[in-house]
């Protein structure tokens, strides 16, 4: 009897550090790789949370979304990590902004990056160098910061993207520091101090003006 209870505890114990190790594994593989958003399939299920309309497109085997001002994932908490992203907007001159913002408590308060592809390969200098830029809402918006710390907030992308065709964003988030890597690029194009001490948040799509597209989003 002792002997079988004892296989049956052993085997017991072995079954739980089995789960143990299969947990710890599934959540290294997670960190490591990332979790994929279908962006699409999230709109599908109501997990797309937004005052304005989000519609699906689905573009060269992108499956995207259409949408304008703040779209948050529901039910997803954001702290620090990698956010990557493919965008596109419009080669219209102050009317296509489009990017992600995070740590969000509501539509009024967030951190954004965000690009503004008709600067992207303008042939003005001073066009140039607004091409992607972070803001801070609602302290921090983008007027007050060009204003009081013009050319820290904002940079150029080089090599540039084109403003009409898709670009892959990077945006590496720690606790203080906040780096944006555009498609293949090493170097990052905009590297700045957080202007909060918000820690975490919300995230998802951000855009003014025309309507963004999004697709391929993935959090690290």
């Amino acid at each position: 009897m002792f002997k079988k209870n004892f296989v049956l505890a052993f085997a017991s114990i072995n079954s739980k550090v089995i789960s143990f190790l299969l947990i710890l594994t599934i959540g290294t593989f997670i960190q490591s790789h990332g979790q994929s958003f279908n962006l699409q399939q999230l709109l599908k299920e109501g997990k797309l949370v937004s005052n304005h309309v989000v519609t699906p497109l689905n573009d060269n085997g992108k499956s995207a979304v259409l949408s304008d001002g703040v779209v948050w994932l529901k039910n997803v908490n954001f702290s620090t990590g990698t956010i990557e992203i493919d965008l596109r907007g419009k080669d219209i001159l102050q009317q296509s902004f489009i990017g992600i913002a995070f740590h969000g408590e509501d539509t009024v308060t967030y951190d954004a990056i965000y690009f503004r592809p008709f600067n992207f390969r303008s042939s003005d200098p001073v066009r140039k160098i607004h091409a992607v830029q972070y803001i801070s809402e609602p302290d921090f918006p983008w007027d007050r910061l060009r204003e009081e710390k013009n050319g820290m907030y904002e940079k150029g992308i080089d090599p540039p993207p084109s403003a009409t065709e898709w670009f892959h964003a990077r945006i590496v988030v720690d606790d203080s520091t906040i780096n944006v890597y555009v498609n293949n690029a090493t170097i990052p194009s905009l590297t700045v101090t957080k202007l909060n001490t918000r820690k975490d948040g919300l995230i998802g799509l951000w855009s003014e003006g025309v309507n963004g597209e999004f697709a391929n989003m993935v959090i690290k």
